[in-house]
């Protein structure tokens, strides 16, 4: 959403079916999103929770409040007018994924990471038939191409709305596959995001946490725990 902060003009938020799925009204006023769409979302309990973050504001609309408006604003005005390139974009991170990449040492850390993620590599080859090489250090690792096009496929079966829930997952962790771990339900965005801070905080264990860095992680948290929520409100 932009900068542009209207004050408070309606009396109530309320959602309800409309063409192609479900929107929210302000006393009857469709909402609209940035780019001027209709904001129609997929499932009722998303409409609902639109309309409650919209009765919450109070004077100044405040845009950092309403995670779910935001989220399925970019949804419409960004996803689905953008669906190729947006594919693209996160099916790169198959051919670089987080869990690939190992430590040469300490011995601790590479021990940790094993322990850590091998069995989310182990799921991806037995559950997606997608097996992944592992390598240490930053060295490009050559990855399956039929593993690359199942990543594939697996993002194209998203909506617009799954979407852009899968890609805070990805961009946030680093990870495509611990994204669709939590897609698939086997795993929760909680466990994802501590698998995805491995390497952080066996630092922050070793030197200390530094107070802008971890205001900073605790955001990025946030909206991955929050990537979650949306992805499970896309679905009825």
């Amino acid at each position: 959403m932009s900068d542009w902060k209207p004050k408070r003009f309606w009396q109530a938020a309320t959602a309800q079916p409309c063409d192609g799925g479900f929107t929210v009204t302000l006393d009857g006023r469709a909402v609209k999103t940035p780019a001027k769409a209709l904001l129609v979302v997929p499932t009722m309990p998303m409409a609902e929770a639109i309309a409650l973050e919209w009765d919450a504001q109070t004077g100044l609309v405040d845009p950092r409040t309403m995670p779910v408006t935001r989220s399925a604003n970019a949804a419409i005005d960004k996803v689905r007018t953008q669906r190729d390139e947006v594919i693209g974009l996160l099916a790169e991170y198959g051919g670089s994924d987080l869990l690939c990449y190992r430590a040469p040492a300490p011995e601790g850390l590479v021990a940790r990471q094993g322990q850590q993620w091998d069995p989310l590599l182990d799921w991806a080859a037995r559950e997606l038939d997608a097996p992944l090489a592992i390598g240490q250090g930053v060295m490009h690792i050559a990855q399956p191409a039929a593993t690359l096009a199942i990543f594939r496929r697996e993002l194209e079966a998203c909506d617009d709305f799954a979407l852009a829930a899968v890609h805070d997952l990805i961009s946030l962790s680093g990870s495509l596959v611990l994204a669709l771990a939590v897609t698939h339900g086997h795993l929760n965005a909680t466990r994802a995001w501590d698998l995805s801070r491995i390497d952080e905080d066996w630092q922050i264990a070793q030197w200390g946490a530094d107070e802008e860095a971890a205001a900073a992680t605790a955001v990025k948290r946030d909206a991955f725990l929050h990537a979650e929520r949306f992805l499970h409100l896309t679905r009825p």
